[in-house]
């Protein structure tokens, strides 16, 4: 086998490398894109569209921090505060 020869059956070779790896590459979108629109459709499901999801999320972590504020507003941090120093005072270990 000549040089020439053994170069373009390595290029032959390389060209159906190339092939395969282009068809499992188209493959592997397709699965992709698939998913994507499950996931799009799943979004949609709960109401929100897919290019409103980051304007979505910040409006629930908006909401999320103010619910967690309130909560924090209604818990009687100073009546817990003096009841720990009462028992602390009087000799008590019990939290």
């Amino acid at each position: 086998m000549s040089d020439f020869e053994r170069e373009l059956s390595r290029l032959k070779e390389g060209i159906e490398k190339a092939k395969r790896l282009r068809e499992k590459a188209a493959g592997q979108k397709e699965v992709l894109e698939q998913r994507l629109r499950e996931i799009e459709a799943e979004i949609r499901a709960q109401g929100v569209e897919p290019e409103r999801l980051e304007e979505e999320i910040a409006r629930l972590e908006a909401e999320a921090r103010r619910a967690l504020a309130e909560a924090e507003k209604l818990i009687p941090w100073e009546l817990i505060r003096r009841l720990q120093n009462g028992r602390n005072a009087a000799g008590g270990s019990q939290p």
